[in-house]
């Protein structure tokens, strides 16, 4: 072989290996730049909600936070997804920039939240993702959204499908907040992450939470008092998955019996918060999880 054709050959040899480990790079969901927007639009009673959004792709994933927290718990989604799809995560009613201004305040409501989102955008197919409260947010959304909806997915959240919330235990937990909201967010936030957590971490999720308004924080579980999470999930018709840490066993087997289409996968030595402690794992699961329910349906 002339020393021209070597050249050649390992050029082209190299050309081929930077190819792969793009290719590589792009799969494993590497931060590739990606334009994120901040967009707002209109819940059914008329509160705004504001949103961001980044790619185009489908299915659109839709990232629904929890209580007291806001759509910044996401932001590693949003860029490690939108170079793939259309990555959305918002903030519900009176939680980080959305509207305050609600009378009736429960699932449901913060449910047609999502539904009006989905609705601006207008994607396809969706699959909804909902961390601790926000699982039972994306079950109600889901049933707003009959057809277009792939999935359920729940973060660290349906660990038990099958609950009962004793009568006034909700009313209980908004009095204790609306008397010393500093104190109880700091009791409840070190109860949702393992003893050695990362205390920056820690922190970073007790900052973000106490700019949610004590207000919020009251309407938020006195519109919890009630809610039956089991008969709204045996409405569903779509598969629903969880994503979960194992500071609180997932009862799979349990969960069976009420939806059989239940399955979940435990994060070991994991939290309340995998997109904060660790985004890289998560990010894996989450797109193995999307993956899953773009799958066709086996017919019987």
């Amino acid at each position: 072989m002339t020393t021209t054709k070597k050249v050649r050959r390992l050029a082209m040899l190299t050309m081929l290996a930077l190819l792969v480990m793009a290719a590589s790079a792009l799969a494993c969901g590497a931060d590739t730049a990606v334009r994120i927007e901040r967009k707002t639009c209109r819940s059914a009673d008329g509160v705004e909600i504001v949103y961001s959004v980044a790619g185009t792709g489908e299915p659109a994933m839709v990232f629904i936070h929890g209580g007291l927290a806001n759509r910044g718990f996401w932001d590693a989604e949003l860029k490690a997804f939108g170079p793939r799809h259309k990555t959305i995560a918002l903030d519900l009613a009176g939680h980080g920039e959305s509207g305050r201004d609600r009378t009736k305040w429960g699932m449901p409501e913060f449910g047609a939240d999502v539904k009006a989102v989905v609705d601006a955008e207008k994607p396809r197919k969706v699959v909804l993702f909902g961390n601790s409260l926000g699982g039972p947010v994306a079950v109600e959304a889901a049933l707003l959204l009959p057809g277009q909806v792939l999935g359920v997915v729940g973060i660290d959240t349906f660990q038990v499908l099958r609950q009962e919330i004793p009568a006034g235990m909700m009313r209980q937990r908004a009095e204790q907040f609306e008397k010393d909201y500093a104190g109880s967010m700091k009791a409840m936030v070190a109860m949702l992450f393992h003893k050695d957590a990362d205390p920056a971490i820690m922190a970073d999720a007790e900052k973000r939470m106490m700019s949610t308004s004590p207000a919020t924080a009251k309407a938020m579980f006195l519109g919890m008092e009630g809610y039956d999470l089991e008969a709204s999930v045996r409405r569903l018709k779509v598969p629903l998955r969880a994503i979960n840490g194992d500071l609180y066993p997932t009862d799979i087997a349990a969960n069976r019996k009420v939806y059989p289409d239940f399955d979940a996968v435990i994060m070991t030595h994991m939290g309340h918060y995998p997109m904060l402690e660790r985004p890289d794992e998560f990010n894996r699961l989450v797109a193995e999880t999307v993956a899953g329910l773009m799958k066709p349906v086996p017919k019987r």
